[in-house]
């Protein structure tokens, strides 16, 4: 048995079952479909083939991938600084440093570990129980146990145990929207398909994880485990390798940057001292001359400016997993949205109707009773509308489904296109509850993809009647009368022609819009009739209209595609549904690029090759009836073309491009677990809106991360200057080791973290996305370093030598050099934030909102503070070589300093900072 399951070859196993017949299929598996297979069998092939559940690969132990955590060029300054501290006998410093590089590293395997947890989710997603037919008898087993060739019985509401190859249904609709992308459950059937037919469109299989959601079906199980199409997601998943996100890239290409300039000028420095002074000067000045350089504060500071961004996203509906990712979003150029309940209400709802001649729009989302039915745009009189009343009973009556209210949500129970029939009547005051008393069922004919109708007879105040509904041609073909608005029967016979060609053209002005169109008719007969079959409606329906339904697109989704376009970013649909439908909805959100809606479709990128495929990813808008793979391609195509991609999703289907995406964004409240497990953002209201939010909240919090490196930056130039002009010069050196820790340390942090707290920008939504490839550091900002590290080092260097000419007291010199270059740090943070500006337009009554003042007013408070602890306080006095200052000298530190408002100003005009 077990032998000839594996004479599949393995690129057969995927595609082979659906284009078999169904005693093919059954003989490769050597099973029968009455009796099943027997339970030696079935054991045997589980001990050989493995239990039906997914399983991860093996992968690094914990300590390694802890140590890896370690292995990225800011951690390595860090643990050097740490070393640097170490040496010169600051413990209680080197262990802080080494604590900050611990916790990075926790935080980074954290973060890992959680990631790793999606496959635990999808194997989650598929355990259930099945009932099999084994040794000819009924049974109920775990679905780990499934094995290939087991003959497994389907009903409504069950969850699909493994991939089957339908062998018998009965009515079958199976909902499969998280792996496939269809807004609607698929009608099954046992039919032979052709070899390379799409995933989505495989009607005689029944894949693992999907819902049953009507009639009966059997099949016999072809796939298990990871060999199942939900298994093969998890082994994308495995395989694909991380990559890192834009701000990542861009923090170690600067930190390398940073490591090779700290050691080469430690090197000249330490060269340069022993010319001049004996080892152990030369060691301290090219030791002080690192830890200058070194941004310790850094670290400290991109992390809390990045979790404030989390927090400011968390109350706009987004949560982030991964602290990056904040800054991702705002650099994000393209955004590949799922379809399916992510730009649209995963709701059927009406929205066109014709009947007795008229064409009516109907108000209202999803199953909801709210809207109306409108003609020429007013609210319609259901008294003067006879053909409009019979055409939504008809859609009321012949329905097997019902719409209950839960947790204050309209949920359908059945089938989601008879629910939108239901709430179309609603919505005209009709009731199925009180219609069933009044008009009760008495026999129907079910729905049947061979006659593509459903029938119900009924009986009525005028009498028993057949309702029928189902695809236009279906219907049409049997009606020989139409329903005027008056009621009344008029014939078609005469008028023929006329009539086929109005119908037609409202079934395609429907079509174009994207709504699925179903026709309905009624026929009256007599009273001795109890029962309806086939023949009973061959002939003599009653044409009673048309309705048009589709799944609709958010409201808000359509502002918020509108907002992310006006930003620069294109925004891409990427659906299992259909190319016309998947195109409509996007004209109807207004996707488009250059004003068209390019549309390709799943089997049209299988035939491109990696060129084509990112050429035609760039221009396409709508990729229509798109498989798991393909939207993992599609992603990777963008990100070929140098684009940053922001996908969403919410089903297994999007759990691997998730991945593989810039940034993944999955709906936190209708996604499935492994879309969640598998991203790097949530959006918990489920709205596409709140992306544009974060796409705001992202691109200010990368504005404040910029500003937090410009403004900690020129201290540690100012520094490295000081120390590397003074050892050129064989001078004193104006600052020291212990002194540039307290620095860059404590007064760095205090006076930058503030900044985290900047609020957006007015146009921040206004400007184009950064491009991807743009360096953490731009000319004009090395030019901003450069120029107030220039300013720095002259407060330094000439306060110090000033100083101590006129006293001879070098720790007053050295005190008072500090506290003037605080002095001007003071102006310089006043000059990059947003608060003067902010107070400016708050007064003028541009901005309305209240202007953030506590976060800088306190951290330039703290700063102050600390320079009087500084200076003041004994115990500091004697640790870092200090000394105390007094009024005069605070005051002539404080006007060393302002020259900086006017430098500031310079700088700010060449590199704006906001």
């Amino acid at each position: 048995m077990a032998q000839a399951v594996s004479t599949i070859a393995p690129e057969d196993k995927q595609l082979i079952w659906h284009s078999l017949d169904i005693s093919q299929a059954i003989a490769r598996l050597q099973s029968d479909a009455e009796t099943g297979l027997s339970s030696a069998t079935a054991k045997q092939l589980l001990t050989d083939l493995g239990a039906n559940e997914l399983t991860a690969k093996k992968g690094k132990p914990w300590w390694w991938k802890f140590l890896l955590q370690f292995n990225q060029p800011l951690l390595i300054i860090l643990l050097c600084a740490g070393f640097v501290k170490a040496i010169t006998g600051s413990l209680v410093n080197a262990g802080v440093i080494w604590g900050v590089t611990t916790t990075n590293a926790i935080i980074g395997f954290i973060q890992e570990s959680k990631a790793e947890s999606a496959i635990a989710a999808l194997a989650k997603a598929i355990t259930t129980e099945a009932t099999v037919i084994r040794n000819g008898q009924k049974l109920r087993i775990p679905s780990r146990e499934l094995v290939p060739g087991d003959i497994v019985l389907l009903t409504s509401g069950d969850k699909v145990p493994a991939d089957l190859r339908l062998i018998q249904v009965r009515n079958l609709q199976i909902d499969e929207s998280a792996l496939t992308g269809e807004s609607v459950a698929v009608e099954k059937d046992t039919r032979v398909l052709n070899l390379h037919a799409a995933l989505a469109e495989r009607k005689n299989m029944a894949y693992a994880g999907g819902f049953v959601t009507f009639g009966q079906g059997t099949g016999i199980v072809v796939a298990t485990g990871n060999a199942t199409e939900t298994g093969r997601i998890s082994q994308l998943m495995q395989q694909h390798i991380d990559i890192s996100t834009p701000l990542t890239r861009k923090f170690d290409k600067f930190s390398q940057n940073w490591l090779y300039m700290v050691l080469g000028l430690a090197s000249l420095c330490f060269v340069v001292g022993l010319s001049f002074r004996g080892f152990q000067e030369a060691l301290e000045a090219a030791i002080a001359l690192t830890v200058s350089a070194i941004p310790e504060g850094l670290p400290a500071v991109v992390t809390v400016t990045l979790a404030i961004g989390v927090s400011r996203m968390a109350r706009r509906h987004a949560i982030i997993r991964k602290l990056p990712a904040v800054e991702t979003l705002g650099s994000a150029t393209v955004i590949c949205s799922d379809k399916t309940g992510t730009l649209t209400e995963n709701q059927m709802t009406v929205q066109a109707i014709y009947a007795g001649g008229h064409q009516y729009t109907v108000s209202g989302l999803g199953y909801a009773p709210t809207g109306e039915i409108l003609i020429d745009d007013k609210p319609v009189n259901l008294n003067g509308e006879k053909g409009l009343q019979e055409c939504l009973l008809a859609g009321l009556l012949c329905n097997d489904s019902h719409i209950e209210k839960k947790d204050d949500k309209w949920i359908v129970m059945g089938d989601p296109t008879e629910g939108a029939l239901i709430a179309s009547a609603n919505k005209a005051g009709f009731s199925q509850s009180t219609l069933a008393k009044q008009m009760p069922k008495l026999d129907g004919i079910p729905f049947e993809s061979e006659f593509q109708y459903m029938a119900t007879l009924h009986t009525t105040p005028k009498g028993k009647t057949i309702y029928v509904k189902g695809s236009v041609e279906a219907i049409l073909q049997r009606c020989n009368l139409m329903l005027n608005n008056d009621g009344q029967p008029r014939p078609l016979d005469c008028v023929e022609t006329l009539k086929q060609t109005t119908i037609e053209r409202e079934v395609n002005i429907m079509a174009r819009q994207g709504l699925r169109v179903l026709a309905l008719a009624k026929k009256p007969v007599s009273e001795q009739q109890n029962t309806v079959d086939h023949p009973d409606i061959a002939t003599g329906l009653i044409f009673l209209g048309l309705q048009g339904m589709i799944d609709p697109p958010r409201e808000s989704a359509i502002r918020a595609v509108q907002a992310c376009q006006s930003a620069g970013i294109q925004v891409k649909m990427i659906t299992g549904d259909h190319a016309v439908t998947a195109q409509a909805i996007a004209r109807r959100l207004g996707i488009n690029k250059n004003g068209s809606v390019l549309a390709f479709t799943g089997a049209e990128l299988t035939q491109m090759d990696k060129t084509e495929l990112a050429q035609v990813a760039e221009e396409g808008v709508v990729f229509a009836r798109v498989a798991p793979e393909q939207k993992l391609r599609l992603v990777e195509a963008l990100q070929s073309k140098g684009e940053v991609v922001a996908m969403t999703g919410d089903g297994v289907n999007d759990a691997p491009a998730l991945k593989q995406a810039d940034i993944g964004i999955a709906m936190g409240g209708a996604g499935t677990e492994v879309a969640k497990e598998a991203s790097d953002m949530l959006l918990t209201d489920d709205n596409f809106a709140s992306i544009e939010a974060a796409v705001e909240e992202g691109r200010a919090v990368y504005k404040n991360l910029l500003k937090a490196i410009c403004f900690i930056l020129p201290v540690n130039g100012g520094e490295s200057m000081t120390i590397l002009i003074s050892t050129l010069l064989a001078r004193d050196l104006p600052i020291l080791s212990l002194q540039i820790l307290w620095l860059n340390m404590l007064n760095s942090i205090t006076m930058t973290v503030p900044l985290a707290f900047e609020p957006k920008a007015q146009n921040v939504m206004q400007q184009q996305p950064r491009r991807p490839n743009e360096p953490l550091l731009s000319g004009s900002r090395i030019k901003r370093i450069l120029a107030i590290s220039l300013f720095n080092w002259i407060v330094i260097f000439g306060v110090f030598e000033y100083i101590r000419q006129i006293t001879g007291n070098v720790d007053l010199a050295r005190t008072m050099a500090i506290n003037s270059l605080i002095a001007g740090r003071i102006f310089y943070l006043l000059s990059i934030s947003q608060l003067i500006p902010n107070l400016i337009a708050k007064m003028d009554g541009t901005i309305k909102e209240n202007v953030n003042i506590p976060a800088i007013g306190f951290g330039i408070i703290g700063a102050i503070i600390l320079q009087i602890i500084f200076a003041h306080v004994p115990l500091i006095n004697e640790v870092f070589s200090t000394a105390p200052l007094s009024l005069q000298q605070w005051l002539f530190c404080l006007a060393v300093g302002s020259p900086m408002i006017i430098w500031a100003t310079v700088v700010n005009r060449f590199d704006p900072p906001n």
